[in-house]
């Protein structure tokens, strides 16, 4: 026998058979319990747990963690707690105190204000506990409790241990009572609809057994109708009961009267109660229920009862097995339900005339296989039986004896089936007309339920009822309509009378459901919550679990309209006249429907009659989670744990030797780590390799949310045998497990946890933490949020939980497991580690949590930013660090935490080194998201000027024949190529018209075709992109593993927030490429535009300022090379990329007369296609005209030759044209002095030439606001004397001193001729830009004179002649390497 380890102790105020129930509960999960109780044999059920008997209630408090109190009326508080030996005498502060309390809301928030008065920061919660009274509860304890975020976590685990199921209402304490207010309404309005029910029926001579055998089975079934009918009818039930219904109901009116909420239908019901008591005489004191009823109704329901009963289905079987009807039928009345069962019986061979007012669906019909009529008449000849299936009275009055009716054409002796609702009255009526026919024509009552599906199923519930002849008749073609048969004895009418009882139930059903929840909207309650509660108690119908989700859903699209039930219960009320029977209730339900009918929304669904209520109070029924301001929101939190946690981790792990080891469903799991590894295959070997290296951390990407859940499964059990046969192969390994999934709860779950825990054992708890701050999830209060802009939206509300492979609808991730585990793991089982746990207690508070959870447990995290997912983490370490074993199902964020990893910024391409590869990047998307359309839109709108787009036909991938798919893989493929060599970064996406599958699997199934056809296309591209980026997780995916055979992959970083970015291993295609993994629910509709363009140019083409700029920081000077053609333009660009110098393309006036604007743009096109920074400089402008010109042909930056002019018109000159240059943002580079010497024919004396004169470049600088100074210091133009050259370096240096006072760059022109070391010295001295021209067309000139066989060997030639002068120069200037 196996001891329960103690887990606590827990104290009891008072007992009472659920108390005892729930004591019983705590025992067999660990907790040992003590009571004070004043009764003995309640006492005795605890001492027969083994519990203590306490002496007084300070004794039942002493070192409890929780103390459970029984309070029936507020009286009994002030001696419960207060008094000497009062519970908080001896209450532990860390204590939760539980009130079990039957008294109303606001004196349970009274008494929780006196108690934390007194006593401080209490943890204080309510719990209304009850027995649970549907098919998986019945009798089981469950509980409704409510409180704030801290104590109902703190309160929970002892909570779910008290009870079978757990339901929690966060915000103040008084929410389980107003919970059981709510449920004690509908029990009481199902109580009073019932005993209406009961008498209408009896008195329209239904048998009271025969209304409770099929009603029990139909729509107006409820629990209290099922439960305690039967008890009524045998005089079970004591008329006593009415007291305590009349109290229980005032104390519910008076709340609704302090919120002036309106509860017309429970003031029926309550004043129908006391009617019942007023009857109550002196004589009666034992009296059964059901006698008062009978004197209030005036029906003799007993006497009713009484008679011989039948079984209706028996009866129905016998007419059917006899029925001998020809297979001919007449249908009048297409309509929704009516279409469903004509079709129905076409399938069933029968031969089926139909007939609809609207035309249209008389086509439907016809194309269905049916025959049409354009009248009743036509439709009725020469058939066996006619069904009619309009909609009321008026309509089967006009079918049967309106123009071209059906029964002047009705042949002698066919049956008329009457499906319609109408009134028992009418029928019998109608049944005598038929008789004075004098055609033997027969009637068979037979109104039908069930909807539209069951319509076109043939498994209606159908009531019938006429003469055995007529009904023999009609046998088998009634058999063919239903599932359920019932065949009421009696007149022709019966059936329409056990339809009008369902009705009258079905229709308070729904009213009485709006009361509740919208009154449950009113008192606060989570309205979701409150349905999933109710559904459990004996406040449940048919009607309120079927109607109830469309009110939440705040969808009314119509199933069944309003507007029927103002006739259905105009029925019920026509007849309770006639046959004198009062129905308050009915009649009260009547008018609310009449109500929403007066309002407009007849033609909506009937669940549409909260709205009235909606409409009265301004309530909100609807059950959607609101999405919330995310700034308001973040600010209400608490402030953050104040100490950073990541360097605790960092020594943590340190000491934990385990190893993080991530099973990645796709590759986006990596977007929040750096220098990790990612395996791609997970041999055994390979994985030994990896524990070998003792990483803290490494992923397997599985892909695994491309697989069905077969497959999924199979892959994680494959892989985590291979994990524990590697690490048995390692000495001292040990591992935690990482689910990463998609954080917005995407994804193989539960299916994937349960393949581990089948292979590596039950673990300690599962971890289930989706927070993702770079791609905006959150959690908060248990609920998922997605960001979207500015506002917080439930997870359940994005388009990702519509997701056709995995959607679901749960944004409460506690209701998230439930939902997906199906209810193995109910939401009232899961723990949770709220936020203010995190920022008010830190990282021990979340190992003692952790290490208190019972094995096998499932514990969601909540957490809002990083340092509550840091604070997490540690607190996890630590209980790791204790023996705890956890599996975890988590986004990104969790992975980084844990392991504390510090976050780098973005990683760009000149941090990767990356080549002058001129080829173009390749961007494949194939996610379908929302999300990823906009940004593919917004791509193509910025980058679409350089970017080459090839849309993917998915239709011809997935759906049409493979020679199709096969033609248009190889047409992308081929096109891919052509645009990659051109330079052109080229986007293969997929088109965006979404085509899913009728199944789950059948989309995932269109997901491989269109994901293993873009591995083909890749497959087949054979040149090498400069960088490869995927858009998708399983695109991703695929492409890595499939496409480029990566079977290991380094994640250097991110590309861009949330963004990993990979380099390719050795052994793939592409070794070292870049490869960006772009998840599909990430970033805003810009981010994948941005990661684009800083990705297009591998360098950022920068401006002649910030080349110059750089120069001044890194000392070294910036040569411009005078270009005068391709050959030259090409020599400057292939020089720079080769020594990875930046450069500057200058084109003199001479050139630019000849090159014209092609010159130019040749030298803009090759300097934005270089691989380094190139700019495109205009020099020497010594014409107005020149340079105004040249203002508007893209040139980065001009020179301003003035030196020609006196130094007034210089000035002038010059502060013209650089105002026009800075409006355009280029830089002016201008000359004072005059160099001698010969450029470009333009020739200056010697006698002409001046040094640069520092104080008039003061003024000058001053006055022109030039950006840099081409200075004069004894340097000239072309060659040099024999002399050599004779510069002044005494007027440099204090030309330089000016120029850093002013901000401008220094320009020596003339630098070919200079020796090395006068070269070197002027860049010491601040000399940022030389130009250089004459040596460069010198090897130009000189390549000529060696002949070549061809022009393009000429070409060749004078290039790589000038390309050699020009590199000498860049390594001259010291800009080699620089770029």
């Amino acid at each position: 026998m196996v001891t329960q380890k103690l887990v606590g102790s827990v104290g009891f105020i008072g007992l009472d058979e659920l108390s005892l129930d729930a004591a019983s509960s705590l025992v067999r999960c660990g907790y040992n319990v003590r009571a004070f109780e004043i009764s003995d044999s309640k006492i005795n059920g605890i001492l027969k747990l083994g519990g203590i008997r306490c002496s007084s209630p300070k004794d039942a408090a002493r070192d409890v963690s929780a103390l459970v109190v029984q309070i029936s009326h507020g009286d009994q508080a002030s001696d419960i707690f207060f008094g000497n030996e009062g519970a908080l005498k001896g209450l532990n502060k860390d204590a939760i105190v539980i009130l079990h309390s039957t008294i109303s809301p606001s004196l349970v928030r009274k008494l929780e204000k006196d108690i934390t008065g007194i006593h401080g920061m209490i943890c204080i919660v309510d719990a209304y506990i009850s027995r649970g009274r549907s098919e998986a509860l019945d009798g089981k304890v469950i509980i409704a409790s409510s409180g704030n975020s801290d104590s109902l976590a703190r309160a929970r685990p002892i909570l779910s241990a008290m009870c079978e199921k757990l339901f929690t209402f966060e915000g103040e304490v008084g929410g389980g009572s107003k919970v059981k207010l709510v449920a004690e309404l509908l029990e009481g309005i199902h109580l009073n609809s019932s005993v209406e029910a009961l008498c209408l029926g009896a008195k329209a001579g239904i048998h009271p057994w025969i209304i409770y055998d099929i009603i029990s089975n139909a729509a107006g079934n409820s629990w209290v109708f099922k439960n305690n009918v039967p008890q009524l009818l045998k005089g079970e039930v004591k008329h006593q009961i009415l007291n305590a219904f009349v109290k229980e109901l005032e104390i519910i009116l008076d709340t609704s009267k302090s919120l002036t909420f309106p509860l017309p239908l429970l003031a029926a019901a309550h004043q129908q109660l006391i009617l019942g008591l007023s009857h109550v005489g002196g004589d009666d004191e034992h009296a059964a229920l059901i006698k008062i009823w009978e004197k209030v109704y005036g029906v003799n329901i007993t006497g009713a009862a009484n008679e011989d009963a039948y079984s209706p289905e028996q009866l129905a079987t016998q007419f059917t097995t006899s029925s001998k009807s020809g297979r001919r039928v007449g249908f009048i009345g297409l309509g929704a339900m009516g279409f469903g069962m004509a079709t129905h019986l076409l399938n069933s061979n029968f031969c089926v005339v139909g007939y609809d007012v609207y035309k249209p669906t008389l086509t439907r019909f016809a194309n269905a296989g049916g025959l049409i009529g354009n009248s009743p008449a036509e439709v009725s000849k020469d058939v066996d039986v006619l069904v009619i299936m309009v909609t009321n009275e008026a309509q089967a009055e006009n079918a049967l004896y309106g123009e071209n009716g059906a029964v002047s054409v009705l042949p002698s002796g066919a049956c008329v089936i009457l499906c319609s609702t109408v009134s028992p009255a009418y029928v019998s009526q109608l049944e005598n007309r038929l008789h004075y026919e004098g055609k033997d024509l027969k009637l068979v009552d037979a109104p039908v339920s069930g909807g539209v599906k069951r319509a076109s199923d043939g498994t209606l519930t159908i009531m019938a009822s006429g003469t055995d002849e007529a009904l023999t008749s009609a046998g088998v073609v009634l058999a063919a309509m239903s599932e359920k048969l019932y065949v009421i004895k009696g007149r022709c009418g019966s059936g329409s009378g056990i339809k009008m009882v369902n009705q009258l139930l079905a229709g308070v059903h729904i009213a009485s459901a709006a009361e509740a929840m919208a009154f449950g909207a009113r008192l606060g309650l989570n309205t979701r919550l409150l349905f999933d509660y109710i559904t459990h108690s004996g406040g449940t119908s048919w009607m309120f679990e079927n109607r109830v989700p469309h009110m939440l859903d705040n969808d009314y699209t119509p199933y069944s309209a309003i507007d029927i039930f103002v006739k259905d219960l105009g029925i019920v009320t026509r007849e309770a006249s006639s046959l004198k029977v009062p129905l308050h209730l009915s009649m009260a339900a009547h008018q609310l429907f009449l109500s929403g009918s007066a309002a407009g929304w007849g033609r909506q669904d009937d669940a549409g009659v909260v709205k009235v209520y909606e409409t009265l109070t301004g309530v909100k029924v609807e059950g959607k989670l609101s999405a919330l301001k995310k700034e308001v929101v973040l600010q209400s939190l608490p402030s953050e744990w104040p100490h950073d946690s990541l360097l605790d981790i960092q020594k943590l792990n340190e000491i934990n030797s385990k190893t993080l080891v991530v099973l990645d469903d796709d590759p986006t799991g990596t977007q929040t780590v750096h220098d990790i590894e990612v395996l791609t295959e997970w041999s055994i070997g390979s994985l030994i390799e990896q524990f070998r290296k003792s990483p803290k951390c490494f992923f397997i990407l599985t892909n695994s949310r491309s697989l069905s859940s077969e497959k999924a499964s199979a892959l994680i059990k494959d892989i985590c045998r291979n994990l524990d046969t590697a690490a048995k192969s390692v000495q001292n390994t040990d591992y935690t497990v990482v689910l990463r999934g998609d954080s917005t709860l995407r994804g193989h779950f539960p299916e994937e946890p349960d393949a581990v825990v089948s292979v590596l054992g039950e673990m300690d708890a599962w971890i289930i933490c989706p927070f993702f701050l770079q791609g905006g999830r959150y959690t908060i209060e248990d609920v998922h949020y997605v960001a979207d802009a500015d506002m917080l939206v439930p997870a359940g509300d994005t388009e990702f939980a519509k997701d056709a492979a995995f959607g679901y609808k749960s944004s409460n991730l506690r209701e998230w497991v439930e939902e997906k585990t199906g209810g193995r793991i109910p939401a009232s089982t899961v723990v949770s580690i709220s936020i203010q746990l995190l920022r008010k207690g830190g990282p021990d508070a979340v190992y003692e949590s952790l290490c208190k959870l019972p094995k096998g447990s499932t514990c969601i995290v909540n957490a809002a930013s990083e340092r509550d997912m840091a604070v997490f983490a540690l607190g996890m370490i630590k209980a790791e660090l204790m023996g705890k074993h956890f599996l975890c199902r988590t986004a990104a964020s969790f992975v980084s935490a844990h392991i504390g990893i510090i976050p780098k910024a973005p990683i760009l391409p000149k941090d990767l080194g990356i080549s002058s590869e001129r080829n173009g990047g390749l961007i494949v998307v194939g996610s379908y998201v929302p999300k990823t359309t906009k940004q593919v839109e917004e791509l193509k709108l910025q980058c679409g000027q350089f970017l080459r787009c090839i849309e993917v036909s998915v239709e011809k991938l997935a759906m049409r024949p493979m020679e199709d798919r096969e033609e248009e893989i190889n047409r992308i493929a081929e096109l891919a190529d052509v645009y990659l060599k051109a330079h052109k970064d080229t986007l293969i996406v997929t088109s965006r018209n979404l085509i899913t599958g009728k199944t789950a699997s059948e989309s995932l199934d269109i997901n491989f075709k269109v994901s293993s056809a873009l591995v083909k296309i890749v497959k087949r591209i054979t040149t090498k992109p400069r960088y490869i980026l995927a858009k998708g997780g399983i695109t991703s995916s695929d492409l890595a593993t499939t496409a480029l055979g990566a079977r290991c992959a380094k994640i250097v970083g991110q590309a861009h927030a949330g963004i990993p970015l990979w380099q390719l291993g050795p052994e793939s295609r592409h070794p070292g490429t870049p490869y960006i993994v772009f998840p599909g629910n990430v970033g805003d509709s810009k981010a994948l535009a941005q990661v684009v363009k800083s990705w297009t140019c591998p360098v950022k083409l920068s401006s002649t300022r910030e080349l110059l700029r750089d120069a001044e920081n890194g000392g070294y000077a910036v040569g411009a090379f005078n270009v005068y053609n391709l050959e030259g333009v090409q020599a400057v660009i292939s020089a720079a990329e080769g020594e990875r110098s930046p450069a500057i393309l200058q084109i003199h006036p001479g050139a630019l007369k000849q090159g014209g604007l092609p010159l130019v743009s040749g030298c803009i096109a090759a300097a934005e296609q270089a691989s380094v920074p190139v700019t495109v400089h205009f020099d020497h402008g010594t014409s107005r005209q020149d340079l105004v010109e040249a203002l508007e042909l893209g040139f980065d930056s001009l020179m301003v030759d003035g030196s020609h002019l006196s130094f007034d018109e210089n000035v002038a000159y010059t502060k013209f044209i650089s105002f026009l240059a800075h409006s355009k943002d280029m830089l002016v580079e201008a000359e004072l002095g005059r160099l001698s010497g010969t450029e470009d024919d333009l020739t200056v004396e010697e006698y002409e030439a001046r040094l640069t004169d520092v104080d008039k470049a003061q003024k000058f600088i001053d006055e022109t606001g030039i950006d840099a100074l081409a200075v004069c210091i004894g340097n000239a133009h072309g060659k040099y004397p024999a002399s050599g050259p004779n510069l002044r370096l005494d007027l440099l240096k204090e030309l330089r001193a000016l120029s850093l006072k002013k901000g401008v760059f220094l320009v020596l022109h003339g630098a070919s001729g200079l020796s090395q070391e006068l070269v070197k010295k002027c860049i010491e001295l601040g000399v940022r830009k030389f130009n250089v021209n004459t040596e460069v067309r010198k090897a130009y000139m000189d390549s000529l004179k060696t002949p070549q066989k061809d022009l393009v060997h000429v070409m060749e030639s004078t290039k790589e002649a000038m390309k050699a002068v020009v590199a000498e120069k860049m390594h001259l200037f010291g800009s080699a390497g620089k770029a």
